[in-house]
């Protein structure tokens, strides 16, 4: 059974512009919609500092390897802009996204083959560090 989770108005919004844009086929964007489907949604400000949000910092493992990974959750076009960015379209993007530390969620792996993606600790959140205006 897959781990509850919690996305902001502001990122439902944003996200949903973005599927609107790609094709309805693709993929990547029925994952996405699948699991805004079951999402709780709140207002930015009412977000729990422990969720990952849109543009969030968050270090997570992948299989319980002893790899930590620290990337930061980013839209396809800001991509360019963010060294250690993670697109939301991507499997572990996807995955991510709503999930909060502590939380493990099974998730396709870019080779197709299912994997466990652990948050581990989220180190920088929007909503958090008072940005809502993003």
């Amino acid at each position: 059974m897959k781990p509850s989770i919690v996305v902001s108005s502001t990122d439902l919004e944003r996200i949903e512009a973005l599927l609107d844009a790609l094709p309805p086929d693709s993929s990547a964007a029925q994952s996405l919609r699948e699991e805004l489907d079951r999402a709780d949604v709140l207002a930015p400000q009412d977000m729990p500092p422990s969720v990952v949000t849109m543009r969030s910092t968050v270090r997570f493992q992948i299989d319980a390897s002893p790899e930590m990974f620290c990337l930061t959750l980013s839209y396809p076009r800001e991509m360019p802009d963010v060294p250690d960015g993670i697109s939301i379209l991507t499997p572990v993007g996807t995955a991510l996204l709503g999930l909060s530390v502590g939380d493990s969620i099974e998730w396709p792996g870019p080779d197709g083959r299912r994997v466990q993606v652990r948050i581990v600790e989220v180190l920088y959140q929007p909503e958090r560090a008072g940005d809502f205006s993003r």
